[in-house]
């Protein structure tokens, strides 16, 4: 799974959770003789199913008992959810563990890290108490563990069916993070975080649609269903993301649904009824994340992606032949062992060719206990770094022209993110739309308003408009 590396301080979130179910395990009402409430600072980095973790932990301790800490105020216990994708996120990780412990405060490491490095994290912080990602019901045993000083170890995969019932702290008090699974079907030999998350658990729809109704009635306006990969969705249970999608039409409210990565494998057989639900439901983003990783058919084979490349423009061509104004993103990993110059020129021309509106480029770095870590192959750094630059520069002029047929258009964005000079919302395509407060000549928005906008500028990044009067 692709993650953008991302830090969210979940102690600024508003929105607090006041109550839990009484049966699950990880419930423990009993304070701790030394610290009457103590007071406990969240950090996440990682992809969207791990700021989802990290919104369960704060959720599952304010329930129990425990005060969520703001920046600056002091604290008994610091919990961090890590990411593992790439060697360049573990060294941020190790870097941002090492601050923690030096606070001499208890420390709690959450996330895939935890689960995948164990060994390492025990021997560079061995008082540190570890809880893996499938372990979140166990959270309040291993914080009042680790306030009495004692290490804890909770990573076997406990979880089942349940994190849906967790209750969860939003940072964005307008975006739920909705999780309809956890784990992956796949094989891909790069891939870290399936030894992480293990193979896929898909939780319930009728589950799912209670958590979306809940969330809606408080007030959430953007719904993101996030997995490990929403393309299995539902495949151990004996539905799919589509029937889920159809379910949630009928929830009343006034939001709307983000999709999360798909892989392309699973894109044929749930085109067409995606592309029919796309365009019947305005209850859905007009937006796709489809990972290709490679234009190179011998590279994806040696990935174990289970697609070809033509599987994914394929793929791409359907859904753009319906919906041209769609917003797709993919990602690709540069220098994988064994790529040779025809292998990233395919690269290339597949960016060339399908046209996305995002590309997440990385390059490949070996993960432990992967195997793709003991390949023969690997690229030279300055050449993997030449090659990365080359992709970037090509997926910026992709980007910008697709940005640029939105020039002119006008409608309506819902505001989820306000900054000091400016403020950002997202239309029917999902696309970032910023708006320069000295533009403004609405009063001061708030998250979740509706602002009708005209589109002016446009970069490779985003859009700029300005309001319509």
């Amino acid at each position: 799974m692709a993650s953008k590396e991302k830090m969210s301080h979940l102690a600024q979130s508003k929105s607090f959770v006041n109550s839990f179910n009484d049966n699950h395990d990880c419930i423990d009402s009993k304070s701790l003789d030394c610290i009457s409430s103590p007071k406990v600072w969240v950090e996440a980095f990682g992809c969207s199913a791990n700021i989802a973790d990290s919104q369960a932990i704060t959720g599952i301790l304010s329930a129990s008992g425990f005060e969520i800490a703001k920046p600056g105020e002091k604290r008994d216990l610091n919990i961090i959810v890590t990411c593992s994708v790439k060697d360049t996120t573990e060294h941020k990780m190790i870097s941002r563990i090492k601050a923690l412990s030096l606070t001499g405060k208890p420390l709690i490491i959450a996330g895939c890290l935890a689960k995948t490095e164990t060994a390492k994290l025990e021997r560079l912080f061995s008082g540190a108490s570890l809880l893996g990602p499938r372990s979140l019901t166990r959270t309040v045993s291993c914080a009042n563990a680790a306030l009495q000083g004692k290490k804890s170890l909770e990573l076997e995969d406990v979880d089942g069916r349940e994190k849906l019932n967790i209750p969860r702290v939003r940072i964005n008090p307008i975006v739920s993070i909705i999780q309809i699974g956890v784990g992956c079907m796949s094989e891909c030999t790069f891939c870290q975080t399936k030894l992480a998350k293990g193979n896929i658990t898909s939780y319930r729809i009728g589950d799912i649609i209670r958590a979306i109704e809940k969330d809606t009635k408080d007030g959430c306006r953007e719904i993101w269903l996030s997995s490990t990969d929403n393309g299995c969705y539902g495949f151990d249970i004996g539905t799919d993301i589509t029937e889920l999608l159809k379910k949630c039409k009928s929830i009343a409210g006034d939001f709307r649904i983000r999709i999360g990565m798909m892989n392309p494998m699973y894109m044929r057989s749930l085109k067409e009824g995606l592309n029919d639900l796309l365009e019947e439901s305005s209850r859905i983003y007009r937006f796709l994340h489809i990972p290709v990783q490679s234009g190179s058919e011998r590279i994806l084979r040696s990935m174990k992606r289970g697609h070809t490349a033509k599987m994914y423009k394929d793929v791409v061509k359907s859904f753009r032949e319906r919906r041209p104004d769609i917003t797709i993103g993919t990602d690709i990993i540069v220098g994988f062992p064994g790529e040779n110059e025809i292998d990233f020129e395919n690269t290339l021309e597949l960016i060339s060719e399908s046209k996305p509106d995002i590309v997440n480029c990385s390059r490949y770095s070996a993960r432990t206990g992967t195997p793709a870590s003991v390949l023969e192959g690997r690229l030279a750094t300055e050449l993997a770094k030449d090659r990365s630059t080359r992709l970037h520069q090509l997926a910026a002029e992709v980007t910008r022209e697709r940005n640029r047929q939105w020039v002119g258009w006008r409608g309506g964005i819902v505001i989820d993110e306000i900054g000091q000079n400016f403020v950002q919302g997202r239309n029917y395509a999902y696309k970032p739309i910023f708006i320069r407060k000295g533009e403004l000549d609405i009063g001061s928005p708030r998250l979740g308003d509706l602002i009708m906008a005209h589109v002016k500028k446009y970069s490779s990044r985003a859009l700029e408009a300005v309001v319509l009067s």
